[in-house]
């Protein structure tokens, strides 16, 4: 089992962002639920659950943006235990 160091609101909030196609930053995040773990909630579930999630550097702050990969399978996405409502599958 991988074990996240982020509240399980911010691993919720991000899966939720992410499935519902929009393109997340860290602002986003700090803004709509106080956090400040993105970049490593993005890692793990790349890492961990394998999830295709493109990165995108904007600005000239260089800021990273997040959002999952066109024609993904979201039928195939493995969840964390904090988000597994969201999945296809997952309990209610």
């Amino acid at each position: 089992m991988t074990k996240f160091y982020s509240s399980p609101t911010q691993v919720e909030w991000t899966c939720r962002a992410l499935l519902s196609g929009r393109t997340i930053g860290h602002e986003d995040e700090i803004a709509e639920v106080q956090g400040h773990r993105l970049a490593a909630i993005i890692h793990r579930l790349k890492r961990n659950y394998g999830w295709p999630i493109d990165t995108a550097y904007i600005g000239p702050e260089n800021r990273a943006a997040y959002k999952l990969a066109l024609g993904c399978d979201r039928s195939r996405l493995r969840f964390p235990r904090s988000a597994r409502h969201l999945s296809e599958g997952g309990a209610a």
